[in-house]
């Protein structure tokens, strides 16, 4: 495996990073998740955007231009021979000392790591998954914007260990205003009556999958409205389903044991599924 790191493509076992680096000192840093398919790089442009814009939104310069990191990104699909991928560009406020002040780290560490992917969920693309609503609250917009795809994600991690502890396949945040938020790594849309309803992008990120679902959705004449929703609407939902770079389009089948639906992937989610895997096949960034 190849990786690039700082202008320089090394094996694994030479791709380093300092401990007073902090991006591990104290996750500050940035990063996008990115798929290829078939040799094409799907909505480079769109995750380059949010890249750069969560780096700007806490103030990290990042010491290459987009057209710079696209090309890495390419050279290092190359290099890997991968044509289905999942790619990770990481940026980090580099290495500083033990103390927090970013002033102290004079330039960004800029990582991208590319590695085969298949299907994240397996078969439970046809089952379903089982989802968890977990005590873990959604990270307020007015302390650290779900926005900011950022390094520090313990907020993601620790609703994803409630949902491993109680059986859930994903967990599912709500925010300090008792409000919908998303999964642990991806957007949630829930379907009533064959309308898609999803939640507002201040309290989650503001996904580039979640988009393209979206514009399917448009095109294929399903109408979908932003609005705030609670656990009654999650429990009484037709259908639900999230969306993620990483997981793409899955179903949810049961929330905290109370069956959604006719307790199968549904109709409406089915029709997504199918429009975002021929939007896949059918767009992207050449790697070569």
């Amino acid at each position: 495996m190849i990786i690039y790191l700082d202008g320089a493509f090394l094996p694994k076992e030479e791709a380093r990073i300092s401990v007073f680096d902090h991006g591990l000192l104290y996750g500050d840093g940035v990063f996008e998740g990115i798929r290829a398919y078939n040799g094409r790089i799907f909505r480079l442009d769109e995750h380059l955007d949010r890249l750069y814009d969560s780096a700007k939104t806490i103030d990290l310069a990042v010491p290459i231009s987009k057209n710079e990191m696209a090309t890495a990104i390419r050279e290092v699909l190359r290099r890997n021979n991968l044509r289905d991928a999942y790619i990770r560009p990481i940026v980090t406020r580099g290495v500083g000392d033990l103390g927090l002040d970013p002033r102290k780290c004079p330039r960004a560490t800029v990582i991208i790591i590319a590695v085969e992917w298949g299907a994240m969920y397996g078969d439970l693309y046809e089952k379903g998954l089982t989802a968890i609503t977990v005590s873990v609250r959604r990270n307020p917009a007015d302390a650290l914007p779900p926005n900011v795809k950022s390094l520090n994600y313990l907020n993601n991690i620790l609703a994803k260990i409630e949902a491993n502890c109680k059986g859930g396949d994903e967990a599912i945040f709500f925010d300090t205003n008792g409000y919908l938020s998303e999964g642990s790594g991806d957007n949630i849309f829930v379907v009533k009556n064959g309308v898609v309803f999803t939640p507002p992008t201040l309290n989650n990120l503001r996904g580039v999958t979640r988009l393209v679902v979206l514009e399917c959705a448009e095109t294929l004449g399903i109408t979908v409205v932003e609005r705030n929703m609670g656990y009654f609407d999650l429990y009484s939902a037709d259908e639900v389903f999230v969306t993620g770079t990483a997981a793409e389009v899955a179903p949810i089948v049961v929330i905290d044991g109370r069956s959604i639906g006719t307790g199968r992937p549904g109709p409406v989610t089915r029709q997504l599924m199918s429009a975002f895997r021929s939007a896949t096949e059918q767009s992207g960034t050449p790697i070569d």
